[in-house]
């Protein structure tokens, strides 16, 4: 039996999301959720009308979820970190599941620890003793090295390498194509640019970019 699954934000991200969720139900262990459709505050137009041509719907806004069987699950469809736990925090009175979802083309070792929400996308790469905090999101074939630690709400983007033993706090995004070397902190809420090569520690709400990362 599937399990209810609303999928919050229906822009490219929360689409892509929708595609991992066909994957897995397209997987070996047949349907795992039957998706109720996409709830979104500020919907676009022609964002509704390419969730319809998924063979979905947009069920209206996030007051929506509270006409639901407390246990329901969602997702987080939100690219932005800091938007992505805003929101999180706006609808925990709802009394809703978070749903974790990984790619079977994605990658997980041994010995890693998964929080509630996590979403990893085709490709990705998780090696071995790594923490995954509430609603982290790994992009398309990033890896994630030995013995890291990624906090609640972080998002890796596509092709970007975080070495082994690094530490990165809530709500940071690594842009696309980045790489984080080993051993390396970057404080909550800071954001790495793409193309980036970070060779130090980074505080918390800065944004750093170039090769090397400034």
């Amino acid at each position: 039996m599937s399990d209810p699954l609303v999928i919050i934000g229906c822009g490219g991200h929360g689409r892509e999301v929708f595609g991992i969720v066909e994957a897995i139900n397209n997987g070996p262990g047949g349907e795992r959720w039957k998706v109720l459709g996409f709830v979104d505050d500020y919907p676009r137009a022609q964002d509704m009308a390419r969730v319809g041509r998924l063979g979905s719907t947009y069920l209206g806004t996030t007051a929506w979820l509270a006409s639901l069987e407390r246990g329901t699950h969602y997702v987080l469809g939100i690219g932005n970190p800091t938007v992505r736990s805003t929101v999180d925090r706006k609808i925990e009175t709802h009394n809703l599941t978070p749903a974790t979802l990984i790619h079977p083309d994605s990658t997980i070792g041994e010995d890693n620890s998964i929080e509630p929400g996590v979403v990893v996308f085709a490709g990705a790469r998780v090696t071995t003793d790594v923490r995954l905090g509430r609603h982290v999101h790994l992009n398309q074939n990033c890896t994630v090295g030995h013995d890291c630690v990624l906090g609640d709400y972080v998002s890796v983007h596509p092709q970007a390498a975080v070495s082994g033993s690094c530490t990165l706090g809530d709500r940071v995004l690594i842009g696309a194509n980045s790489v984080v070397l080993q051993e390396l902190e970057i404080g909550p809420g800071a954001t790495v640019g793409a193309g980036a090569c970070v060779v130090r520690h980074v505080e918390a709400d800065l944004t750093v970019k170039g090769v090397p990362a400034k």
